[in-house]
Formats: structure tokens, sequence, C-alpha cells
């Protein structure tokens, strides 16, 4: 379904086999797309009513010129609550969709039930934004298709990578199909992030999870941010790296649903 939201006409689906379940917001990671999630949901479906998206300039969400930036990409977030009528959520986000969501609790704590951020660091030092403006150029140079090997070899295990299963093709056609200005866009976005120094301000139930071999994210990192959280946990999920909800799903959603059994609503 599409919709208009800030001025962008937004792509995104619901699942409300449960009426009375609290809503969940699930957000995908660059150069994705809400079908990141396919795994999630079908394991969630039965308890909550469900909300994905495709962040503008990827999927099925119309592209428009850069560079954003995240308080626009929150805002994204915020008004498509506010054209669905969802008041309150809790908030699932996949590397910079978790990063959106280090935003959303602090500006906007009062629509989160509780924050997962996924595969999701909180700044980005100088080697973290070079990583960025490096697929920049060469999405500039080659195109998306000139960036797929590299991100599925950082995204993935090795061990993944060996035995090739069809998520990888998946996800390789996910990247292809991403706009190339969505993903300069994003990549600029990426290159400000800096919500390190007010992760104390944070007060929702917070889990923060990442694969054990994610080279963006990883481990120790997630384990830092964590605990400049109140009350925050940190999970690792084995087997796993960048793309944790894909390469190791169910792992990563036993560790979800036993953190969102411990939200009190």
């Amino acid at each position: 379904m599409q919709i208009e939201v800030n001025g962008v006409s937004v792509h995104y689906e619901t699942e409300t086999q449960n009426k009375n379940g609290p809503w969940i917001t699930l957000s995908h990671a660059l150069s994705t797309n809400l079908t990141v999630w396919d795994d999630t949901v079908a394991a969630l479906r039965a308890d909550y009513r469900i909300l994905r998206y495709d962040q503008r300039g990827h999927g099925k969400t119309q592209a428009v010129q850069g560079p954003y930036d995240f308080p626009m990409l929150m805002q994204d977030a915020v008004g498509l609550w506010d054209a669905l009528g969802i008041e309150k959520s809790h908030w699932v986000g996949l590397s910079i969709g978790g990063m959106i969501g280090y935003g959303l609790a602090i500006s906007s704590p009062g629509r989160l039930h509780s924050l997962v951020a996924c595969d999701s660091r909180p700044d980005a030092p100088p080697d973290y934004a070079a990583y960025f403006q490096s697929r920049i150029d060469k999405a500039r140079d080659k195109g998306m298709e000139g960036v797929i090997d590299s991100t599925i070899e950082r995204w993935f295990t090795p061990e993944t990578l060996e035995k090739n299963p069809p998520a990888l093709d998946k996800v390789r056609q996910m990247i292809r199909s991403t706009s190339l200005v969505g993903h300069e866009g994003c990549c600029k976005a990426l290159q400000t992030l800096a919500f390190g120094p007010r992760l104390h301000d944070i007060r929702v139930p917070t889990l923060i999870i990442g694969g054990a071999r994610d080279k963006g994210a990883p481990p120790d990192i997630l384990a830092e941010a964590a605990a400049k959280i109140p009350g925050a946990k940190h999970a690792v999920v084995p087997d796993a790296g960048h793309i944790v909800a894909m390469e190791n799903p169910q792992g990563f959603v036993a560790e979800l649903k036993a953190f969102l059994a411990t939200v009190d609503l």
C-alpha cells in the first residue's frame, strides 16, 4: 500500500491478524526493503499488529533528492504513524532502522512501547563515515550493481557466503533494486550519525541486539551503547553477521520475543 507522508509516497504493509495486539513497527537496513523482515513477521503476526515500511528511496517508496538526515527519517516514521492512526508502537530497527529508533526514543518516547536496535551503532567515527563515502563513490561509478559483492561480504559470515543460501540472492536483489538517489541520501545521513551522547536520555525499555560476527556493529560497540541506556539489555546472536534477522532468524526471534514479553504496556 502507498500513502503520502512528508511529501513522499511511502510503501508500507500491515499485518493485523491479531486485532487487539499492540503495534510493532519494523524498519529495515540501508539498501534493503521491508521484505528483510519476512521471517520476523511470520513469527510475530499471531501476537502483534505489525507495520513495516520502505524508507525513502528504498523499495517501493519514492526517492526524492537528498541528502537525508536522521530528523527527516524520524519524521517519516512519526508521519506514517500519524497517517495510520497508530498512537504507540514497539520499534524494531535493523542497522539504520535501529539508529532511527535511537532518535525516536530520545525525541518521541511517548510514541514507543519499547526500542529494539538490531546491529545499530549509535555514532559514526571517521572510519565509519568514510565507509559510507566509499559506498557513494562506488555506486556513482558502477551503479548499485557495483556495491553488491562488497556489501554481501561485509554483511554475512564466511560460512553463509560459502553455502550461498537463497536468502543471499534475496538480499542481492534488494540492493540491486535500491534507488541510487535513496542509497546516497541515506549514506549521507549515516555519515552524520551522532546519538551516542544522548543515549542516557532513553527511558523506554530497550534491547540492543546484534550478530556475533557483525563487522559494522560488533558486539563490543553494541555492549557499550547498551551500558549507556538505563536498564537496557544487550544480546548477541550466534552464527550471524549484520543482517541478523535473515542470517539467523530463529536465534533473533527467540531473543526478540523474550525481550518483548518483559515489556509492560
